[in-house]
């Protein structure tokens, strides 16, 4: 099944009409980009949460007058991600905004001070699905890409 899915992707990957105004390739193809994701694990969570529930345009004369959008699933963006950081998959991502909020005295008290760290920090760098940080706008922009608001993030 995945060497069937695998060979599809490859055969779509190797037509020059899926690598125009896709956002997807922009992304897996900018190597600044990959690197911030496989750099720091918040930048590619954070890059995950700005895909999902959002349109994007190309910031070029004929997606603009056409408005010709760019969107995907949760899980597309999850695996788009995975593809940058050069390991595992979509569900490495996949609702990795959705945040439990504060730990109870309970919960604390059955989870090591490492998993207690590890909560705190994700708490504190992950953002939530369809939420756009400043250096995912700054960034995408200077991918060639608007995120077409809808006033959410203010």
């Amino acid at each position: 099944m995945y060497d069937n899915w695998n060979e599809q992707d490859q055969k779509k990957e190797a037509d020059p009409e899926w690598a125009k105004h896709n956002m997807e390739y922009d992304l897996r193809s900018c190597e600044w980009m990959v690197a911030k994701v496989r750099a720091r694990e918040e930048y590619a969570q954070n890059l995950y949460a700005a895909m999902c529930n959002r349109d994007f345009v190309k910031n070029d004369v004929w997606p603009l007058l056409a408005n010709q959008t760019w969107s995907c699933s949760w899980r597309y963006a999850g695996g788009i991600v995975a593809h940058m950081a050069g390991e595992g998959d979509y569900i490495d991502w996949y609702c990795s905004g959705i945040g439990g909020g504060k730990l109870s005295e309970e919960e604390r008290n059955n989870m090591s001070e490492e998993s207690i760290a590890r909560y705190e920090w994700m708490a504190e760098n992950f953002v939530g699905e369809g939420h756009v940080t400043d250096e995912i706008r700054k960034d995408l922009l200077a991918l060639g890409w608007t995120v077409l608001d809808d006033g959410r993030d203010e």
